[in-house]
């Protein structure tokens, strides 16, 4: 009873300064708000609960507080408790004389590739879902796990790929991971592990994938890409190439799909040279003008490793994507992510789970779908009005289109767009160092802009091209 009170209050790391414990205390004070270390508007510990951790007497502490006042340190209002004051701190020696940073402008328009409209995050749904899987998670949920993930987010991701991706999804052989990259990075070591010395990607594609293909050890590789996808016929060409790297359903950033043949010769050539295919299926849930492109791990789960995420259908900030793994490297993929990196945060995943399990998550990407499918129209038909002898292509799903330029164009145009604070990103910018020059065009993301955002990204981008 007598103590009750010391439950309450911040907790503040303060060492009185000085001889006597008053202006010892104030020293300390002074010094920690003239140091940034307490920031202007943070509320100190009431008197009794700072003269009780500090073992001194409460008296103290409040004639501290009361000089510090006087002094215009600190500010006391009734019912809000004493803060630290608004103060105009001197330059420290360090900025006398330096010169200012120079101030980058954002974009006032946004078409760059890579993101969803993150205003269309369900905020609401996601909240009350967060809710009922929090009041239903298990007290384990909440300590150490099973490295593939939780239990839940992998049995509803494992029912939810089969009906909407036709991806043969165990829940065994389900690992979750924090992003694609990091999907990427662990079957990176894997194969290192399985002595794989070269993967190929596509002549098309994004350098950090590439990247972290290169950091972990293997070659890459680019094997060509036209109207019909990858040419994975040209991996039986390639010499010392044990895995490859598809954007099968959606190529990233053509935006074509991978030809029922050339998908047919991609297993074949993994079957006959024990090669592994990694599947980018990063936007699969959007089609607008044509039946779903299915999984191509569906054709052999043995030989394909499937990676998925959530950063497109809802938000990249969630950190959830999933790997849906052959048998064989399921422990190996655990084992790759150590024992200080088992699993994304449990209560996220759990969310998620019961995202999908309630149907919420079907309810969304279709709500988005059509959002995006709308977006997609009406570029089609301002560059048809405004721009008619430019080309688009790349169309019939993801969240992105590619406009094709006059050749030499490129550059101007880029350049131009930063001008008018419109945000555009080059075709070449993808471009695999192996591969032959090119068309020049605009990877366009339509699907970046905020709802508010898209008329005008649309009009900026119509006034900037040539």
């Amino acid at each position: 009873m007598t103590d009750s009170w010391a439950a309450f209050g911040a907790d503040l790391h303060i060492e009185p300064v000085g001889a006597g414990l008053r202006s010892g205390l104030m020293n300390a004070l002074r010094e920690a708000v003239r140091t940034g270390r307490l920031t202007p508007g943070t509320r100190l510990p009431s008197s009794r609960t700072l003269a009780s951790d500090l073992g001194i007497a409460r008296n103290t502490v409040a004639d501290a507080y009361a000089e510090l006042v006087a002094e215009g340190w600190l500010i006391a209002r009734q019912g809000s408790g004493t803060r630290v004051a608004q103060r105009a701190a001197p330059p420290g020696p360090a900025a006398r004389g330096a010169r200012p940073r120079p101030v980058r402008r954002r974009p006032a328009h946004n078409l760059m590739p890579g993101s969803p409209d993150l205003s269309s995050f369900p905020r609401a749904e996601w909240l009350k879902v967060s809710r009922r899987a929090l009041a239903a998670a298990p007290d384990a949920a909440f300590g150490y796990d099973d490295p593939r993930g939780r239990v839940e987010l992998r049995t509803a991701l494992a029912d939810y790929l089969a009906r909407a991706r036709g991806v043969y999804a165990d829940p065994e052989r389900i690992v979750i991971c924090s992003g694609f990259v990091h999907g990427l990075t662990l079957m990176g070591k894997v194969l290192r592990r399985h002595g794989v010395r070269g993967t190929a990607v596509e002549s098309y594609g994004l350098d950090i994938h590439w990247n972290l293909l290169t950091e972990a050890g293997l070659r890459t590789p680019g094997i060509p890409v036209d109207a019909l996808g990858a040419r994975t016929g040209a991996l039986r060409e390639t010499p010392g190439v044990g895995a490859v790297l598809l954007t099968p359903a959606h190529q990233f950033p053509t935006g074509v799909p991978l030809h029922p043949d050339r998908r047919a010769e991609a297993v074949d050539w993994a079957r006959s040279s024990g090669g592994l295919i990694l599947e980018d299926d990063y936007d699969g849930e959007f089609r607008y003008d044509r039946q779903p492109v299915g999984a191509l791990q569906g054709l052999d789960p043995e030989r394909v490793v499937y990676l998925g995420t959530a950063s497109k259908s809802l938000a990249p900030g969630l950190r959830l994507a999933w790997m849906v793994l052959p048998e064989g490297l399921v422990e190996e993929v655990c084992e790759a992510k150590g024992g200080f990196d088992w699993m994304s945060g449990a209560l996220d995943q759990l969310t998620l789970a019961e995202f999908i399990a309630s149907g919420a998550y079907d309810r969304h990407v279709r709500a988005v779908r059509l959002r995006y499918r709308r977006r997609r129209d009406q570029l089609v038909e301002a560059l048809a009005e405004r721009a008619p002898d430019f080309r688009v292509s790349g169309i019939a799903a993801g969240l992105h289109a590619v406009l094709e330029l006059p050749g030499g164009t490129e550059q101007t145009v880029v350049q131009a767009a930063t001008w008018q604070g419109l945000a555009l990103e080059r075709l070449s910018r993808f471009r695999h160092r192996d591969a032959e020059p090119g068309r020049d065009g605009l990877v366009i993301g339509y699907g970046t802009p905020s709802e508010s955002g898209w008329a005008g990204a649309l009009d900026a981008l119509c006034r900037v091209l040539p």
